[in-house]
């Protein structure tokens, strides 16, 4: 007998699960490009009505015309990954966004991602409630399964691999801050590639929100690990006094670059993909060729989506595994490692 191939219902879903949110990604493209065509068109009927003007004339207005729908590509991108004050559903139509009056000249308006930032607050509740009450009914004879069991294993491996590992010593009080850290940038980064969602780590204001309060869990964790006195020795870097003039400037200085480095890392990851991604989708719009969509904006832009899955796990990952070096460091006493390696000896 012969054998016939038939497609698994797990496999196609996996093909319209890839597919479709790039679709629908692109169908807001194509609105606006289609807005570009209809006043490129006008444009042009307008040209046709004045036989008046001149050769050089048609040509620099054919520049402006290009040089305009050039800067509307470099418009739609922008408008999809900076904030704003609008909910976009196209082709359903928008939901505008209350304006708060600003307080002491800070502007304190929801914004598409503030709303990002509640709906994966209130998706990191639910998530962990479901999985704690799923751990309360569980036996000794029974083992978590599903979404408790993908809980588990993230929860071991960031307890194991990146608190205790790069903290040592006292990694249980800090174990909340980074499992908090780790799960809130995964979610955002998660969020920002489904159809109409935006990446709020994909804002600066965001990501450094997240490094202060590393920075300040880290000073908090020198002192109490140190004291004021031991603090104050540990900017010298245990160097003689008269190299303090040269260390303790450089050792403050150290001290917001590390949370500047989480900051700008964060946000420029985050922000790169999208805009790799929408501007090989309107490379086709530019060309206007459907051979350059099927040979190659369609296929890299399938392939740097799954990239961007994987980004969205290691960028969390990074700055998780940096907070807690960071607090590491801040907290390490003067010979520990010797420590460490005569026990490891013995």
């Amino acid at each position: 007998m012969k054998r016939v191939n038939v497609i698994q219902p797990k496999a196609l879903l996996k093909v319209i699960a890839i597919l479709v949110p790039l679709l629908l990604s692109v169908n807001g493209l194509v609105f606006a490009a289609s807005g570009q065509s209809s006043d490129v068109s006008k444009n042009s009927a307008a040209a046709v009505a004045g036989t008046a003007v001149s050769a050089p004339a048609a040509e620099a207005a054919h520049g402006a015309e290009a040089t305009e729908g050039e800067e509307k590509a470099g418009d739609v991108i922008m408008h999809h990954i900076l904030d704003k004050n609008v909910l976009s559903f196209e082709p359903f139509g928008e939901i505008s966004l209350p304006k708060i009056p600003p307080i002491a000249g800070i502007d304190i308006s929801i914004t598409k991602h503030v709303v990002m930032l509640w709906v994966v607050s209130a998706l990191l509740l639910i998530v962990f409630s479901v999985v704690g009450g799923k751990y309360k009914n569980l036996t000794p004879r029974n083992a978590p399964k599903g979404l408790a069991n993908a809980m588990e294993a993230l929860v071991e491996f960031i307890r194991l691999d990146v608190a205790k590992s790069n903290i040592g010593h006292g990694y249980e009080k800090h174990l909340p801050y980074l499992l908090t850290v780790f799960f809130f940038i995964l979610f955002c980064n998660l969020l920002g590639l489904i159809p109409y969602g935006a990446t709020a780590t994909g804002n600066v204001n965001v990501t450094l929100t997240l490094s202060v309060f590393t920075f300040f869990v880290t000073q908090i964790a020198a002192f109490k690990a140190h004291g004021v006195k031991g603090y104050l020795k540990h900017l010298t870097a245990g160097t003689h006094w008269s190299l303090w003039i040269i260390m303790v400037p450089i050792e403050i200085i150290g001290q917001f670059t590390k949370p500047f480095a989480l900051t700008v890392r964060l946000f420029a990851n985050m922000t790169a993909g999208h805009i790799i991604i929408l501007s090989l989708i309107f490379i086709s719009f530019i060309l206007k060729s459907y051979i350059v969509a099927v040979a190659v904006s369609v296929p890299f832009a399938i392939f740097i989506y799954l990239l961007e899955l994987f980004v969205a796990f290691l960028q969390a990952f990074v700055f998780t595994m940096l907070s807690a070096l960071f607090i590491g460091l801040a907290t390490a006493h003067e010979g520990s490692d010797e420590h460490v390696a005569e026990g490891a000896h013995h």
